[in-house]
């Protein structure tokens, strides 16, 4: 699966979706005058004091028209900008305005530490960041999403029903899916499909707003003229309803071809079918399925891993049938569904407030016979689902990272994954080492600079090739500190890193890793935007980071940089000389690398693995630079290509 090609097509769909909307607005448009126009002509008091023209066609106005298409062009444009900043923050704002809940990684719950450790796996195994994980606990249906705008403020939300009825392989399939979602640049592309729907709808948000507020309102010289407000109001509700069918036909057309690419993608990563193609059987066998009852799920409907809600056509559903899709990964299905008992969740807290029509009542009953129910269906927790699971789910990490199992733990604290990140930028020179303890001693973090002096000699006696993951892993626990804390990890990793009086390719390479994918997390970030479609745009940058490389690799620089030039397709391009080669340079250099277009990073990227491993083998310091290039460029790494 080549992701990068996916992401073009990505780009290709986003000017698809602009023709759409427009193409929707303006037909909105059109509605909104024929709709005011006859508004007008059933008008009595109007026809009275235009003197009666019967001719409908009389009350078309262009000077109306186009005053009319302004304000609704201006509304939506309103409406999207709002949602589309609203939505941009961050995956996390999705997640928790449909619920969702953060999973710590210090949570006791088994099946969420199963969940923490699957998406653990399936980041390092695609050479991404990993991110928070959502549960939304009060959904049984079996389902999950990914939202985000770039992988670094990407999150990934699952249903209680989802990690509750999964067993592991069949859980990866799923997270694997999310995942191919993000490497594929879907995210984007949902959010600003979201942001655009929004916009359409809001007419009839507005029309049924004033329905509701007819009995309410009392006002004008007579009853015909009080009568005028539902009227209008019905009739914006109708755009409203004719732009959610258009807003459906847009969402399912871009959509369900992307979920037939996310689950061979998902292959790819379990590098087994079978996980994936039995998520879904059992899914079909199981009564809930995948519906999603989250007040705001249904605007975001096109994000989820399955279908949300029951369509009587095809035509509006956001995902293709179950069948459909099982059968691309199993084509020897007999047909047969994989059976589970569902349990029983206790009804969400119930807003009395915002109800209609339900007496307090009766709504208190119903929760009350829910959580009844609840109580005398509630299966053990150690089921059927978690009979193939190992107790220690750090011990299986750190085999797989061939990462000390302490230091897998301590990454899942807070504390512990600030004093991690800290211990990797500590010099073991005797002089500047006790100038990094008296910064870590100076720091108001509580307990850091004892718990950093004690990981130390573990940390250093990993060496570059696992430090990398090793920051990955400390990523989650870095996400659920405070803004303050985050701030003040910053201005101590600077400090650490200036204790020498310089700054080492190492070390920048850790700190853009860390900044680059905590920052959305606390901070507004703009996005790198694709400007340049040539790689003859960006020789400069492309000289310097190739000479970088070559000085700092283990072969011949002049080899090195004729290789790596040759395979762009740059061969005027010469080797600098290595003063010429500074860190800020260098960083410079790749924050204008991250501008290029989605094909262009990976052949960059891989010029830079082919030449630094011309000598057969890439150095841990070669890996670290180009993991962190691809971190800053918002691409994957080589391997996973």
């Amino acid at each position: 699966m080549n992701f990068f090609q996916q992401q073009d097509i990505a780009r290709r769909n986003a000017r698809v979706l602009v023709l759409l909307f427009s193409l929707s607005v303006f037909a909105l448009i059109l509605l909104t005058n024929a709709a005011v126009a006859g508004f007008l002509f059933f008008s009595d008091d109007y026809n009275v004091y235009n003197g009666g023209s019967g001719n409908f066609g009389a009350y078309f106005s262009w000077e109306r028209f186009g005053l009319i298409g302004i304000g609704i062009t201006a509304t939506v444009a309103l409406v999207v900008l709002v949602k589309w900043i609203q939505l941009s923050t961050g995956g996390k704002t999705v997640a928790e305005s449909m619920g969702g809940e953060r999973i710590l990684p210090q949570t006791t719950d088994r099946a969420e530490r199963r969940c923490l450790n699957v998406v653990e796996e399936m980041a390092l195994a695609a050479n991404m960041p990993v991110p928070p994980v959502y549960v939304m606990n009060h959904e049984r249906g079996i389902n999950a999403f990914a939202a985000g705008i770039v992988p670094a403020d990407a999150v990934v939300a699952v249903t209680r029903g989802c990690i509750d009825h999964l067993k592991r392989h069949e859980l990866q399939g799923v997270i694997a899916h999310e995942f191919s979602h993000i490497l594929n640049g879907d995210m984007r592309l949902n959010i600003r499909l979201a942001a655009m729907l929004k916009g359409i709808t809001f007419i009839g948000d507005v029309g049924h707003i004033l329905l509701r507020s007819t009995n309410r309102v009392r006002s004008g010289r007579s009853d015909k003229e009080g009568a005028a407000l539902p009227v209008l109001g019905l009739a914006l509700w109708m755009l409203g309803w004719v732009g959610g069918l258009a807003a459906g036909f847009i969402k399912a057309a871009i959509s369900r071809q992307k979920e037939y690419l996310a689950d061979a993608s998902a292959v790819q990563f379990t590098r087994d079918a079978g996980s994936i193609a039995d998520a879904l059987k059992v899914i079909g066998g199981y009564i809930p399925g995948t519906l999603v009852h989250a007040a705001r799920a249904a605007e975001m409907s096109h994000i989820f891993f399955g279908q949300i809600e029951h369509h009587l056509w095809q035509v509006f559903a956001t995902h293709p049938p179950l069948q459909a899709r099982i059968r691309r990964l199993d084509k020897n299905w007999d047909g047969n569904y994989i059976q589970r008992k569902p349990r029983h969740y206790p009804n969400p807290p119930v807003d009395a407030d915002g109800l209609e029509g339900m007496e307090r009542a009766s709504i208190v009953a119903a929760a009350m016979a829910s959580v009844a129910t609840a109580a005398a269906m509630e299966q053990p927790r150690a089921d059927a689902s978690f009979s193939d699971e190992a107790p220690d789910f750090e011990e299986d990490t750190a085999r797989q990272e061939d990462i000390p199992v302490a230091l897998v733990r301590h990454s899942h604290e807070p504390l512990g994954a600030h004093a991690i990140t800290c211990a990797l930028l500590i010099n073991p020179r005797p002089e500047i080492y006790q100038r990094q303890m008296a910064v870590l001693e100076e720091c108001e973090t509580r307990g850091l600079q004892a718990l950093a002096h004690t990981l130390y000699p573990a940390v250093a006696e990993l060496g570059a090739p696992r430090r990398l993951p090793l920051l990955e892993l400390c990523l989650p626990a870095l996400k659920s500190i405070s803004l303050q804390q985050y701030r003040r990890l910053k201005t101590t990793l600077l400090k650490l890193i200036q204790a020498d009086a310089r700054t080492e390719l190492h070390e920048w390479c850790l700190y853009q890793l860390l900044r680059h994918y905590l920052d959305p997390e606390f901070i507004q970030v703009k996005p790198s935007r694709a400007r340049y479609r040539r790689l003859a745009r960006v020789a400069q940058q492309l000289q310097l980071a190739l000479s970088v490389l070559a000085h700092e690799g283990g072969g011949d620089s002049e080899t090195v940089f004729a290789l790596g030039a040759g395979e762009l397709g740059l061969d005027s391009l010469t080797l600098l000389p290595p003063e010429q080669c500074s860190v800020a340079a260098f960083s410079k250099a790749v924050h204008e690398l991250a501008d290029c277009y989605p094909l262009l990073k990976p052949r960059v990227l891989k010029a830079l693995a082919l030449a630094a491993g011309e000598d057969g083998q890439l150095t841990p310091e070669e890996r670290e630079i180009i993991a962190a290039m691809a971190a800053v460029m918002d691409c994957p790494s080589p391997e996973l290509l």
